[in-house]
């Protein structure tokens, strides 16, 4: 018999091969069907195809009612759900004896018609909580584990709104047309085919498909159990999810196998075939006979005999569009069939051993420890797949109940980042995804009758179970209304699906039957005859494993889905959880373990980018300036001389923990005082030995015994080390012969070097003493609170003590007034002050003086002044003594005056006094000189180091009066010194006027207000462009961040790295505005002709490189803001599975389950944007740091050349974009219009600035000044305060530095006064000097650039300017006060009637030629248009003690001689640093028509910054509006 059934089942397959062969023969031509399911419906090209949608057999059912999920708390815990409901023992055989083959055929088939498995995009998740305490995934009671859930594929054109909910797709075809044998697509089947004979490509054995190698065709997961991961070991088949396990890869080979044995008996028959003939008539046999074996012998064996009704024929209006009911619940219930294990047996009927993990055996394989495998220990040959599949037929399947084994709840595969889920939980929560109906529901849709109790469901099993009921019953409030369609069907589920299940089930095989026009049973498809339908029809799945396996026809039973009693080869037992290795736990990965350190050092060399880049900034800034010393020493012809130390012992001198030994020399005089100084000799300290009571030494007595410290009573002390002990001791017995002579005791004591550094009082120690003392004092003469003076509250009364006891030396004093220690008034007021003669100032010595000085009267101050002269205490001081206390003032100039300057000005004094006839001089003398001056005196004071912070408590002088009378003023008020100045005809404004302040009083909140208003006045324009560019970058940054973060769902964004993306995108928009846009601050030319245009009334254009900074510098902030956001993406985007990167980034990554990210470093090094982005950061950082204000001025070159590198950026950026990773590049559109305006200023300058311009004179001024005078170029024209670029030839035709012209726009020639002060300006004044030209011949021709226009040309639009120049400042303004007077004698008719101008300069002497120039304008300026003042800043501030007395010397030097005895001019020179509020405040009064006063300001930062405060001040009024310019190069 079992031969004959044998020989039965090769006749039908042969017989079938025959017959089809046959029919191809008669036919010449035959519609071959898609692989991808298109255009099997005609009048529906897509239905049933890949992607179609999935069609409900009830309406969705979301939260919103278009696509959130209905979850949690409405619904039960799928976690929790899952383990009541599918909770139970393994073990208990399938009630119909259905086998295992039978389950795992049915995966087979549902592979073959659906798959919404691939995770969605954009990603979306929906993770499962898992209750505290779950005894599998949280035996820890941490309450923190989530199971990984993410969302399935759907139509981006549904879930728009409630009408159009969110709607699945199905990503193969619905058709049972062999998609799971021969792939979805035709690329697919290609990847899959020989195309030699019709076969489908073999691996290492011929009946064996070969292993992935790299496609990413096959969903290709990791193995939970080893975490192996990749395509390679995995089978290519057509089914993308075939190496899920071993069972459904087993059967996916039976249907490779059948495929090659029918191609090759087409081939045997038809030897003439063509590979695509054989391949095509051999799959469509395949195909129908998969077919049949489906519908016809499966199907109603796992429905318990529930059938299809018979084949009707096609009928082309029915959807087989698979439904989200049945993929989602109904076809879940093999689930509950699945063993723990299945069983591998040869044809001898002999149960093999599996070989576990470690080594043991087990009688069957373990399903947990299966699931994708790549090294299979059990399943190496095509034989083991035979004895597997014997196995399976063999077995018996798990009852069909709601029980499912732990192997699918418990330990079912997950993702790398947990390896371990719950199948049962997952199919709840892709229900809840895919928007499912309740129970209730679906069965009212399919005409079910309706159950009212959650009892009423499964009434055996309420009797078996009431518990389990009862319980899920709790979990969902006892509302049957709100059970679920899996849960519900389990529920009803009695020796195989329930009656919703069923339904369901023969629903959607029947439209999947029904509508296919390739259905084999179809007669007019033509695929086909009666004769070939009935021969499939009797091909069973016995027929085709007999076919393709070496089982012989006795080997398995005729039906293989079922085993009854008798068949051939029994199962041992019916397996349980206990019998079988066990599961392996669930792991974690994190995938970033092994790229933490590696990261983390690749973000410390980008941060280190800056720090590379400021140590070159530093090597090329110390070989310039070395270059620079060693030009110097050249030019000096000073050779390196040879220092040698000072005569007597050396030692090094200990001055604090954290400070290096310093050499000294230390000896004793002749004067029995210990000296001590540094190698070159210069004194550092003088002691007195003789004035302590003993000399007391302290002597360490370890490490090497080469410590000495020296106490000395009332200074701080002095600690040496010597080179070694010898040394030392000579030292001391030096002391011990100066303490016999002296007559002095000598005590030395000896301890542990450490604590003689403890011992020691530093002189930082000794300083901070001093400094609380001082404080002290001025507490008690000005009042000032505790804290402001250094509260002594907290400190010990040992240390107060020695505060209040501390005694000044005379350098201590001299310091604390910021004099020399040899100064004559440091002597004079040092004697005075010193009342008990010992040298020293106690606190009540050092407070008497302060309190006259502070808050004495005239006469307390002039009689005091007055006594420090008077040494022997007569009263009277002869004409030398006199003489003497002028010259004490007027050396606090610092050498502000010559010699015989100074000489001169004590004889205009003593003359204008009437002293020459006088050989003593009295008190009321010396008060009678001073008698102009009373007021100076009144607010006089001694300026102290460390106070100056409490005289700002105080009102200050500066407050209290102005230098500028009022054009309307009162002559009767007038002081005497004004009235004689005027009619000596000194043409200086008047002082001391106290301006109104009156009208200025309001309310506070009004004076807010009217700040506010004339802030906005004053910088309308500033604020306007302001507003405008960074509108418009904060515009385009948060478009970009709005469409990131709420519009760009479809790219996965707002799940994975939304913060980062937005972050990195909303930074890239603003940087593709600013870098372009920063293009226009500097076109020089541009802005240059701009300024005579309207639109210099809108534009600030003075502001332009101040925008250009404020503009780079955001940019280049940004820059690093984007490079975190990307830093953070790259984490981000290092931990995240692929397939959210592919999602992101679809065209670069396609998403085949490998999980796994690429690493960091492939985004850093191996794309376009990761490679030109660290490039960027290098180039910025350089341009940075060479672009600060220190290596500016150090190496203009290096600040020239690395800003050169823009070119590069904008290059890089452009490339940067151009991967467009997220989107499409955008940088060049806005780079174009600025770019084209760059361009074209640059033009306008190359077109010039190569002309050869020849130097007409040259002159070396002794102030370091170079004068260069040279041709004017032709169509020259240009306004006085503006400037040139200029480059010499002889240094260099490419390095260009800028300099005000001093020219006026009058002269045929062009001049400039050029600072030597660094590398550039030096060689140029070296190139002019004496010795070169007799070289070169000829003076050095230059090449010039220019003019260009600066807000000092605007100085002629207002009718009163005030030009505040310092140091090489005052350049533009010799200009503008040459074009005045110019103007002025020519009657031209000009607005501005009347300018100041402020010089502030450490001595005239820095710049003479200055002088010079305001001497000619005072020569020809005969309508007064200009008045100068002075500044002479090297002295002490303005209302100083000393500084009044210098300033009581200038003015009677002035009335005697009507010009300044420092400067020469009829201008007025001051002392100290210009009061510019009170100086403004004049102005005020004086000019009370003006409503608008320009301030036009050049020189060092401070000048500049200090002008902008008062004029910001002043224009809080509602006076005279203070309109500042000034420029930076």
């Amino acid at each position: 018999m079992d031969l004959r059934k044998r020989a039965w089942s090769v006749c039908a397959v042969v017989g079938l091969v025959l017959v089809v062969g046959e029919q191809s023969r008669a036919e010449v031509a035959r519609e071959v069907p898609r692989f991808d399911g298109w255009y099997n419906s005609l009048g529906s090209p897509r239905r049933g195809a890949v992607g179609s949608h999935l069609v409900r057999l009830v309406p969705a059912h979301y939260r919103d009612g278009v696509y959130q999920p209905v979850q949690e708390p409405l619904l039960p815990n799928p976690r929790a759900l899952s383990r009541l409901l599918a909770g139970g023992p393994s073990g208990l055989p399938s009630a119909r004896n259905q086998t295992v083959l039978s389950l795992f055929f049915g995966y087979h088939v549902s592979f073959e018609v659906f798959d919404s498995r691939h995770p969605g995009c954009p990603p979306e998740f929906m993770n499962i909580p898992v209750p505290e305490g779950d005894p599998v995934f949280d035996p820890a009671a941490t309450g923190k584990v989530l199971l990984p859930f993410q969302r399935g594929p759907w139509d981006k054109e549904s879930g728009q709104s409630p009408s159009n909910p969110r709607t699945q797709v199905n990503l193969v075809t619905a058709w049972i047309d062999g998609s799971s044998i021969y792939g979805p697509s035709t690329s697919w089947s290609d990847s899959l085919r020989s195309f030699s004979g019709g076969l489908l490509t073999s691996g290492f054995e011929w009946n064996m498909p070969k292993h992935g190698g790299g496609r990413n065709l096959m969903w290709s997961a990791a193995d939970p159990s080893t975490g192996e991961q990749g395509p390679h070991g995995l089978y290519e088949l057509g089914n993308a999810w075939a190496n899920e396990n071993m069972f459904t890869a087993a059967e996916g080979i039976i249907w490779f196998r059948y495929h090659n044995y029918l191609a090759s008996k087409l081939h045997e028959e038809h030897p003439e075939w063509s590979d695509e003939e054989l391949f095509q008539n051999a799959r469509r046999t395949v195909v129908a006979t998969f077919q049949n074996t489906a519908l016809y012998e499966w199907l109603p064996g796992y429905l318990g005999d529930k059938r299809l009704p018979p084949y009707p024929g096609y009928q082309k209006f029915v959807d087989p569009g698979i439904s989200p009911e049945f993929q989602a619940a109904a076809v879940r219930f093999g689930i509950t069939m699945a063993p723990p294990g299945v069983y591998m047996r040869n044809r001898t009927c002999h149960f093999q051993k599996i070989i576990n993990i470690d080594g043991s055996s087990s009688p069957a394989m373990r399903l947990c420890n299966s699931f994708w495998k790549r090294q299979r220990t059990n399943v190496k040959t095509s034989q083991d797949v035979d004895d597997l599949l014997m196995g399976m037929a063999s077995q018996i399947a798990e009852r069909e109940d709601n029980v499912v084994v732990e192997d699918l709840r418990d330990y079912m595969y997950g993702p790398l980042r947990f390896t371990r889920t719950d199948l049962v939980a997952m199919t709840i929560q892709r229900g809840r995804d895919f928007g499912l109906r309740s129970y209730a529901e679906v069965r009212k849709a399919l005409d079910l009758p309706p159950v009212k109790t959650f009892e009423e469901i499964n009434p055996k099993l309420n009797s078996t179970n009431p518990q389990l009921l009862h319980d899920v019953a709790e979990l969902y409030d006892r509302d049957i209304s709100k059970l679920e369609l899996f849960p519900g069907g389990l529920l009803e589920s009695l020796d195989g699906p329930g009656p919703v299940f069923s339904a369901i089930i023969l629903d959607q095989f029947e439209r999947v039957r029904n509508g296919d026009r390739f259905w084999f049973e179809n007669k007019q498809n033509g695929l086909f005859t009666d004769e070939e339908v009935q021969t499939i029809r009797n091909v069973t799945f016995h027929d085709v494993l007999i076919a393709v396996t070496s089982a012989e026809d006795t080997d398995i039973q005729h039906n293989v889905f079922f085993w009854r009693n008798g068949d051939p080869c029994p199962q041992p037992t019916q397996l349980n959880a206990s019998m079988l290795y066990r599961c392996s736990n669930a792991t974690k990965l994190n995938y970033f373990d092994g790229s933490k350190a590696g990261f983390g050092i690749f973000i410390i060399i980008l941060l280190l980018f800056p720090v590379v880049s400021f140590l070159v900034a530093c090597m090329v800034a110390y070989l310039r300036k070395y270059r620079y010393r060693k030009f110097q020493r050249r030019r000096r012809r000073a050779g390196a001389k040879v220092e040698e130390l000072a005569a007597g012992i050396t030692a090094y001198e200990w001055q604090g923990h954290k400070k290096p030994l310093h050499p000294v020399s230390v000896e004793v005089d002749e004067k029995r005082r210990l000296q001590v100084s540094d190698t070159s000799g210069a004194a550092l300290r003088c002691l007195n030995l003789g004035n302590q009571d003993y000399i007391d030494v302290r002597l360490s007595n370890d490490r090497h015994c080469r410590a000495l410290l020296l106490k000395v009573a009332k200074e701080y002390d002095l600690l040496l080390f010597f080179d070694d002990e010898s040394k030392r001791t000579a030292f001391v017995k030096h002391l011990r012969t100066v303490a016999t002579v002296i007559g002095q005791e000598i005590r030395v004591k000896e301890t542990r070097e450490k604590g003689l550094l403890k011992e020691a009082l530093t002189k930082e120690q000794r300083a901070q003493i001093v400094e609380t003392f001082i404080r002290h004092a001025f507490s008690k003469v000005l009042e000032i609170e505790k804290c402001d003076a250094g509260d002594m509250s907290g400190v010990s009364h040992e240390k107060a003590r020695e505060v209040l006891q501390c005694e000044l030396a005379a350098s201590e004093f001299a310091e604390a007034l910021g004099l020399k220690p040899d100064s004559l008034f440091v002597d004079s007021m040092f004697t005075l002050a010193d009342k008990d003669g010992n040298g020293y100032l106690s606190f009540q010595e050092f407070l008497d003086v302060m309190v006259i000085f502070m808050k004495g009267s005239p006469e307390e101050k002039s009689k005091l002044m007055f006594s420090m002269n008077d040494i022997g205490g007569t009263g009277f001081l002869s004409k030398e003594e006199f003489a003497r206390m002028l010259r004490s003032f007027i050396e606090i100039s610092n050498g502000a005056l010559s010699k015989i300057q100074a000489e001169d000005g004590i004889k205009a004094m003593m003359e204008a006094a009437g002293f020459n006839d006088k050989e003593k001089i009295s008190w009321a003398d010396f008060h009678f000189l001073l008698r102009d001056h009373e007021k100076e005196l009144q607010f006089a004071k001694l300026n102290v180091k460390g106070m100056e912070k409490q005289g700002k408590k105080r009102l200050s002088r500066d407050q209290r009066v102005s230098f500028i009378c009022p054009a309307n003023s009162n002559k009767k008020s007038d002081g005497p010194e004004i009235r004689r100045r005027r009619k000596l005809s000194v043409n200086a404004p008047n002082v001391y006027v106290k301006p109104k302040r009156d009208q200025y009083i309001r309310n506070p909140v009004q004076q807010k207000i009217q700040h506010f208003k004339r802030f906005i006045e004053n910088y309308r324009r500033h604020i306007v462009c302001f507003i405008t560019v960074y509108g418009i970058s904060a515009g385009v940054t948060l478009e970009r961040c709005y469409y990131y973060g709420l519009q760009a769902e479809s790219t996965g964004i707002p799940e994975t790295s939304m913060v980062g993306i937005m972050v990195s995108r909303g930074s890239a928009a603003a940087i593709s505005f600013l870098f372009p846009y920063t293009l226009l601050t500097v076109c020089r030319n541009l802005i240059t002709l701009c300024r005579e245009t309207f639109l210099n009334r809108y534009i600030p254009f003075d502001a332009a490189i101040d925008f250009h900074r404020f503009m780079a510098m955001t940019a280049i902030l940004l820059s690093v803001v984007h490079s975190l956001g990307h830093v953070v993406n790259i984490y981000v985007f290092s931990i995240s599975d692929l397939n959210i990167l592919s999602c992101l980034f679809p065209k670069v990554f396609s998403n085949n389950g490998s999980e796994l990210p690429l690493k960091w470093s492939w985004w850093f090094f191996q794309t376009v944007p990761g490679m030109t982005g660290i490039l960027l950061l290098f180039t910025l950082s350089f341009m940075y740091v060479f672009a600060s204000h220190h290596f500016r001025r150090t190496s203009f070159r290096g600040f020239w050349i690395t800003h050169y590198l823009y070119v590069v950026v904008y290059i890089l950026t452009v490339i940067h974009g151009s991967f467009a990773l997220l989107q499409e590049p955008r940088f060049h559109i806005y780079l174009i219009p600025p770019a084209l305006l760059f361009l074209l200023d640059k033009l306008i300058s190359l077109s010039r600035k190569k002309v050869e311009i020849p130097v007409v004179r040259a002159e070396l001024l002794p102030s370091g000044v170079t004068h260069l005078e040279f041709k004017r170029p032709q169509g020259f024209v240009y306004r006085s305060g503006q400037w040139v670029r200029i480059a010499c030839l002889m240094l260099g035709t490419d390095e260009y530095h800028p300099f005000t012209l001093t020219s006026a726009p009058h002269e045929e020639t062009l001049s400039l006064h050029i600072r030597a002060v660094g590398p550039w300006t030096s060689q140029l004044r070296e190139l002019y000097t004496e010795e070169s030209l007799i070289e070169l011949g000829a003076y050095p021709k230059l090449y010039l650039d220019g003019p260009f226009g600066e807000g000092h040309q605007e100085w002629i639009d207002f009718e009163v300017s005030v030009l505040v120049g310092g140091g090489i400042g005052v350049t533009p303004f010799a200009s503008i006060l040459k074009d005045l007077v110019f103007k002025s004698s020519i009657k031209s008719k000009i607005l501005c009637k009347k300018v100041y101008f402020i010089w502030v300069t450490r001595t005239q002497r820095q710049f003479e030629w200055v002088s010079d120039i305001i001497r000619e304008v005072e020569e020809i300026d005969t309508q007064e248009l200009v008045s100068v003042h002075t500044y002479i800043t090297q002295v002490a501030e303005k209302f100083d003690l000393r500084t009044t007395m210098l300033y009581v010397c200038e003015r009677h030097f002035q009335k005697v001689w009507n010009r300044s005895l420092f400067t020469g001019l009829r201008s007025v020179t001051h002392f100290g640093r210009p009061p510019f509020v009170s100086f403004f405040s004049s102005l005020q009064e004086v000019h009370p028509e003006v409503g608008k006063i320009g301030v036009f300001s050049c020189g060092p930062p401070g000048l500049t910054k200090n002008v902008e405060k008062a004029c910001q001040q002043m224009n809080k009024r509602d006076q005279a509006h203070f309109m500042h310019h000034y420029e930076n190069f």
